[in-house]
């Protein structure tokens, strides 16, 4: 095998890690790395080391899945503790950048009181000094944002960082990866490497087409002691071969979550990819990597949280994507980080940044920016948008996560856009408090109550109904629900028939039917045909 060509085989996992922990965007952008070593890292492996027990007995608590609980069964203590060391040492400076942060916003807070900022330049940490910009609301409230195309240059913004875990997986099972770092396994090889390797590109495309695994080895930097493990890796049976569609309508196919799959026999879109592996016995029918066409035209990025962005389908398929279409960021919020420069520092150097109402042409398709409200706990983030693709005369609303707390604004983009065919709409009506996924960034804790009123929730049935009756749409599709198996190691959710999120899309499903609107809550793989052109349609009826 050493000499001849060789496929890599479907059910390897690529894991991107930032020291030894799930890498994800929040963990790329230096700001918000900074705050999430510091605040959730370090935080958890100290307490960890203090009560190893208690967290063994949390994760066996389904009340406290996706809690900050360290999963190893209240083993491995010394490791744990060596990772926290190392950490410490070796992320100094961004836990210095964290402590400068803390030190700018208390000197906001004590001296910015409506006069000008231009004195406090003096007073800005040193650390900071350089990279922030002072500035007030119209309501005099001070604050500050980053020039984040600095922080990449400099010295918080580390590649060394960044590593690949590479492994064999046989099921869906995995560690709740917020909260779990990775440690050493027999089975597994972790690569020093910088996202962006483009040796990373050699091997992901060896799914597909038989390359050499002396080149491969080379690539990647395999040591003889590396060897007997990579070599597992690899197989002479070619996979199934992939067939690109080439019909003349319109097929969607659902791949999991928000994940969406729109193609014609000329242009491929793929929407939120989280992507589940083949290769191991599967309760749950799926497609997988090996269904995602050679070519996709677009990717399009609805915002910025890790079941939305996953590096670890993305880097895979970043050989195979031609464009990728991410909402604008307010640049230099400490909660916004800007996506297009993110991307770019992993190796994509293809990234376009769409604004709300703003649209991108190519082909017969037309890909229009909407606006995305609330699930980001009232907090002022803008990299997010909802998504309105049309092909020909189909249209096709993905509204991810967006909550319709304001049913207005979409009045007013109805009169811009018209009706709709479909509507794909996430109902995770719950979500979790403001400080599960932005806690690690504010420099103050927020009281439990005002915490627990700011979620990361989407829309319940009373406005899922309002946004459907607005765009007039034939079909609906509740998704982005974090309900396939293959989803719990990032989403951390697992329903009942009485949870509440369950209980809301079937209210919506009910009223669809009463309405004669077509409608289903997806899961695990779905597969639609749609005309392109109405008067198709016509004829055939």
């Amino acid at each position: 095998m050493e000499n001849g060509q060789v496929y890599l085989k479907p059910n390897v996992v690529i894991e991107p890690l930032f020291d030894n922990w799930y890498a994800w965007s929040h963990l790329i952008s230096p700001a918000t790395a900074a705050m999430n070593v510091t605040e959730r890292h370090l935080k958890i492996m100290d307490s960890y080391i203090q009560a190893p027990s208690a967290h063994a007995a949390a994760v066996k608590t389904p009340k406290m899945l996706g809690g900050p609980f360290i999963d190893y069964d209240g083993k491995r203590v010394d490791e744990i503790e060596k990772l926290r060391d190392e950490t410490t040492v070796g992320q100094k400076d961004l836990i210095a950048f964290k402590k400068a942060v803390i030190e700018l916003e208390t000197l906001l807070k004590s001296k910015a009181k409506g006069f000008s900022l231009e004195p406090l330049y003096e007073e800005v940490p040193e650390l900071l000094k350089g990279y922030v910009e002072l500035v007030y609301d119209l309501n005099n409230q001070p604050s500050y944002r980053f020039f984040e195309h600095l922080l990449y240059e400099s010295e918080f913004y580390k590649e060394s960082s960044q590593s690949v875990s590479l492994w064999l997986t046989d099921n869906d099972e995995r560690p709740f990866v917020l909260s779990t770092p990775r440690l050493e396994e027999e089975d597994r090889l972790q690569l020093d490497l910088p996202f962006k390797s483009e040796g990373l590109d050699i091997l992901s495309k060896m799914k597909r087409t038989p390359g050499s695994l002396l080149e491969v080895k080379k690539a990647l930097g395999i040591t003889k002691d590396m060897e007997p493990v990579f070599d597992t890796f690899f197989t002479k049976e070619p996979p199934k071969p992939y067939e690109k569609y080439t019909g003349d309508k319109v097929r969607m196919r659902y791949f999991g979550h928000a994940c969406i799959l729109v193609e014609t026999k000329d242009v491929s879109i793929l929407i939120d990819p989280v992507i589940s592996y083949y290769g191991y016995p599967q309760e749950v029918d799926r497609f997988s990597d090996m269904d995602i066409p050679e070519v996709i035209d677009y990717v399009l990025i609805s915002h910025n949280h890790q079941d939305h962005i996953l590096f670890e389908t993305l880097i895979p398929l970043r050989h195979k994507i031609k464009n990728i279409l991410v909402p604008r960021s307010s640049k230099g919020p400490l909660q916004d980080p800007n996506l297009k420069l993110m991307f770019n520092a992993i190796g994509f150097d293809n990234v376009f940044e769409i604004d709300e109402m703003e649209s991108t042409h190519f082909s017969d398709c037309v890909i229009t920016g909407l606006p995305f409200l609330g699930e980001h706990s009232d907090l002022n983030i803008q990299a997010k948008t909802c998504f309105h693709v049309r092909l020909g005369d189909f249209k096709m609303l993905f509204a991810a996560d967006s909550c319709n707390v304001e049913s207005k604004i979409y009045e007013y983009v109805h009169k811009i856009i018209g009706d709709v065919d479909v509507v794909f709409l996430g109902m995770e009506c719950d979500g979790a408090p403001l400080s599960w996924l932005y806690g690690p960034l504010l420099t103050e804790k927020l009281p439990r109550d005002k915490d627990s009123s700011r979620r990361l929730a989407g829309s319940n049935f009373e406005r899922a109904k309002g946004l459907v009756e607005v765009f007039g749409a034939n079909e609906v599709y509740v998704y982005a629900m974090g309900q396939e198996p293959w989803l719990e190691f990032i989403s951390s959710l697992k329903y009942t028939e009485e949870s509440n999120p369950i209980v809301q899309s079937q209210l919506l499903l009910d009223y669809c039917k009463e309405k004669n609107i077509t409608a289903e809550r997806l899961f695990g793989e779905k597969e639609i045909l749609y005309n392109k052109f109405k008067e198709v349609e016509e004829a055939i009826s």
